[in-house]
């Protein structure tokens, strides 16, 4: 997997920064923030930095088809990009998003065509995003999805979509700061 992180950070500086660059300056923050766990992720680091940077690039313009970035995303990196499998698994899965998949009825896209990656994946890249403010400055995720919450507004989609998944996203964020700790915790 040598070589993951630098395809990454180009391709989606490439889709983001131009068009989004506020989108761009988060990618960035989340992969700031996968390196702060990198040693709860030994051999993944590299993959979820990778997938950190590029979860959101279904935002740009030229991939946005169903308007759902996940899947738009994924399917570029899949179809397009011909990027490693797990990369793309993660980035169709992140921060929950096979509930917004069912709130818009694609579910059983997202689901059939992209499996889901370890469950200490998902949960990290989770962590990293919602630990993330939308200028890459690290918050935490309750004022996280207040701040998207609001931005979106409660009864859109999205501001519906957030506070359903808001339980399973402090969830992962626990997860993922356990493992921190138990790691802090280990002789050396």
């Amino acid at each position: 997997m040598t070589g993951l992180t630098e395809w990454a950070y180009p391709l989606a500086e490439s889709l983001l920064s131009g068009p989004l660059p506020r989108r761009w300056k988060h990618s960035v923050g989340v992969a700031e923030r996968a390196r702060t766990i990198a040693p709860i992720l030994g051999a993944d680091a590299e993959l979820l930095e990778a997938a950190a940077v590029l979860h959101d690039i279904g935002y740009a313009p030229d991939l946005a088809k169903t308007g759902f970035h996940p899947l738009d995303g994924a399917r570029y990196l899949r179809d397009i990009a011909h990027a490693d499998e797990r990369v793309v698994n993660l980035v169709a899965h992140h921060s929950c998003s096979w509930m917004e998949a069912d709130a818009r009825g694609l579910r059983d896209e997202l689901e059939g065509e992209f499996p889901r990656e370890h469950a200490h994946l998902n949960d990290a890249l989770c962590y990293c995003d919602m630990n993330t403010t939308p200028d890459g400055v690290p918050t935490n995720p309750v004022d996280r999805i207040n701040e998207i919450a609001g931005r979106y507004g409660p009864d859109s989609l999205i501001g519906t979509f957030i506070r359903r998944a808001e339980p399973e996203i402090l969830a992962s964020t626990s997860r993922v700061l356990e493992r921190v700790a138990a790691g802090k915790r280990q002789p050396t």
